[in-house]
């Protein structure tokens, strides 16, 4: 398990002697007895250790209704049965309900009567330091669904970035990736294209937890931060969140309701910066798409020529309730998944908007939103190559130069799952 850089010593890294205590709290929650086929999250790992990691602390909470244990219990109400002094939560993008459309803003609210929820996807999207500074430990419980454009990592980033500049530490329940079984794949992020939606320069397909994120934010960036992280126990790269005995994968938002949907999410998402639906506002949001000028026959045959892994594709009709063409009839394709650990996510998305781009040129838009676009993808080559309809094996050939050029100069930082 690769836990240190290799030759280190502690006088050369700043906050090393935090990443020291944090070795130790890790290996000893190891040492906790829990079955090989069972999943245990951070939150579980918390709660068999009653919480002794919060004794005494003053502690904030990021999180939202996805957030509970293996038992169903929410987090915050496990926290304060547990003496945890929590003063106060905050919620991501969607609110705290999980339930919010995305792009809307988040206000506060309260939860068990007293307990304040101040809203990270408001008036701002950062903690406030004024808030940090009347707590000891902000921690950070969401579920993430491996894909780099979903905005929890970006919320964990800002808030790494306040805890640091308030003084506080910083604790991450890890969760499972629900779609780590798939490579890494897509563009890197490059310079000029950071946003919300792209905040940390990772594959877009990326396989790893929200804790190992953490660290490698803290590695390259957040050096004098009290990083603090619960691994999960029982936790296998090679399964889908919902092939745990026992473990329940909770929609983190409104539109990724199972960990089928997490998987076609990366395939369909950059559809949002087209002209046409992806979806949203139907009973089958990222596994379906479409648009009154699409002719679904001819899409679906043009797709065929591909050989596209894991997937096939069925022609749809559906009227959006909301979104883009709300109460119009659009034509389309579902998405089904005949093997989900032979679907190509990015390899199907790239098939789809090279197809989109051939048959609907004038149509699609893809220029209309194109900052937009480049922001989902990371960078505007990817949009440049569709636009020119470079062959799907170039494309793909630049995705997996990008991503091995990512594990290279990444070899070395800490991660917490083989």
């Amino acid at each position: 398990m690769n836990l240190f850089r290799k030759g280190s010593i502690g006088r050369k890294i700043p906050g090393y002697y935090d990443f020291i205590l944090a070795t130790l709290l890790f290996f000893s929650l190891l040492a906790l007895p829990v079955s090989a086929d069972e999943l245990h999250c951070g939150i579980d790992r918390l709660e068999e250790s009653e919480c002794r990691e919060l004794s005494g602390l003053k502690v904030g909470l990021i999180t939202n209704a996805a957030g509970v244990s293996r038992k169903g219990e929410a987090n915050y109400a496990l926290m304060l049965r547990s003496g945890v002094r929590l003063k106060f939560l905050m919620a991501p993008e969607h609110g705290f309900s999980a339930d919010l459309e995305a792009g809307k803003k988040v206000g506060s609210t309260v939860v068990a009567d007293t307990l304040p929820v101040f809203s990270l996807y408001g008036a701002s999207k950062i903690p406030d330091i004024r808030q940090l500074k009347q707590i000891d430990l902000l921690v950070f419980d969401l579920q993430d669904i491996g894909t780099r454009c979903y905005t929890y990592i970006s919320t964990m980033k800002n808030a790494m970035e306040a805890c640091e500049e308030a003084g506080i530490a910083f604790m991450v329940l890890d969760r499972p990736n629900p779609i780590a079984p798939l490579l890494p794949a897509g563009f890197m992020l490059e310079p000029g294209h950071e946003s919300f939606v792209g905040a940390v320069d990772i594959p877009f397909i990326h396989s790893l937890t929200v804790g190992e994120i953490a660290l490698l934010l803290k590695d390259r960036r957040y050096h004098k931060l009290d990083l603090r992280v619960i691994p999960m126990q029982g936790y296998r790269r090679e399964r889908f969140a919902d092939e745990y005995p026992g473990f329940t994968f909770r929609a983190p938002s409104p539109n990724i309701k199972t960990v089928d949907t997490a998987i076609i999410y990366p395939a369909t998402v950059f559809l949002e910066a087209t002209t046409v639906s992806e979806g949203r506002g139907t009973d089958d949001p990222f596994m379906q798409f479409g648009a009154p000028f699409i002719k679904s026959r001819e899409l679906a045959d043009a797709l065929k020529g591909y050989n596209l892994p894991g997937v096939s594709f069925e022609p749809v009709v559906f009227k959006p309730r909301s979104n883009k063409f709300d109460g119009k009839l659009c034509h389309g394709l579902k998405l089904s998944l005949t093997e989900r650990k032979a679907f190509n996510p990015f390899m199907t998305a790239t098939a789809l908007l090279l197809e989109l781009q051939r048959l609907y040129p004038d149509k699609i838009g893809l220029d209309k939103r194109g900052e937009f676009f480049d922001k989902l993808a990371g960078n505007s080559l990817f949009r440049e190559m569709i636009k020119k309809q470079f062959p799907l094996e170039k494309i793909m050939e630049e995705s997996r130069r990008q991503v091995v050029q990512f594990k290279r100069s990444n070899h070395s930082w800490p991660t917490l799952y083989q």
